[in-house]
């Protein structure tokens, strides 16, 4: 048992960077057609995760997410999130500031659900096409939450399942954590193109320490609030392949 959930830990390491990868690449590709070539100067269009890691929200939150359990460390158990360096965007190169703006932030939470919604059509494929595929997807789905993987599958196939369904997870998770409206998540940057200008110069002055402590300690209790039924929505909708 020890071992399965070791395994799905590293999966869902490299899931995550490449999950952050896309989330910053969307922004940095929706930002140059919309006439901002900016990011794509400092070649931040690109799934490279070297080209966006942030050492705290890249690697060392996410390390400590993932395989903190296994040292003792669970108060961060449960929240698959993290953030890559920020996307350099200069909203004057835009021709309409704010609608432009809003559409370059939201191209990020938007990537992680296009590959939910890829995974979810891989699982149910999987579902038609193997015979007893959808018990077996249904079980390993499930079996991910319980720390385990299922006994006598396939090798191959049982890995195929279990990186579409942890990308279904993970992307799941960064979405409904960067749609938060705190600083410097995408969600602020909504919220703040929304604000009137006074409440602006406030909102620019939050310190980060208090971003920080914001995004661990409500984002932990938002996504256990939204989790729960997304994934449900997924289950069922994988019952109804």
């Amino acid at each position: 048992m020890q071992s399965s959930a070791f395994i799905i830990a590293v999966f869902e390491f490299v899931l995550l960077l490449f999950s952050l990868s896309v989330h910053e690449c969307a922004h940095a590709w929706m930002a140059s057609r919309l006439g901002d070539q900016t990011a794509r100067q400092m070649g931040r269009v690109s799934l490279n995760p070297m080209d966006h890691v942030d050492p705290i929200g890249t690697l060392l939150f996410p390390a400590l997410v993932i395989f903190g359990p296994f040292i003792g460390l669970n108060f961060f158990s449960g929240m698959l999130i993290g953030w890559a360096k920020p996307t350099p965007v200069i909203t004057r190169n835009f021709r309409k500031i704010v609608r432009d703006d809003n559409l370059v932030t939201l191209a990020g939470p938007a990537s992680n659900l296009l590959l939910v919604l890829i995974a979810f059509l891989v699982l149910a494929v999987l579902c038609v096409a193997v015979p007893d595929g959808q018990l077996l997807v249904i079980t390993t789905f499930l079996s991910i939450f319980r720390g385990g993987l299922a006994l006598g599958a396939n090798p191959g196939l049982q890995a195929s399942i279990l990186l579409c369904s942890l990308a279904i997870l993970i992307n799941l998770s960064l979405c409904f954590f960067n749609l938060l409206p705190i600083p410097p998540l995408d969600g602020s940057r909504v919220l703040r193109n929304m604000l009137p200008y006074s409440a602006v110069q406030v909102y620019d002055r939050v310190p980060i320490w208090v971003s920080y402590l914001l995004m661990i300690f409500v984002g932990r209790y938002v996504l256990m609030a939204l989790l729960g039924p997304a994934l449900r929505l997924v289950l069922w909708g994988l019952t109804m392949v």
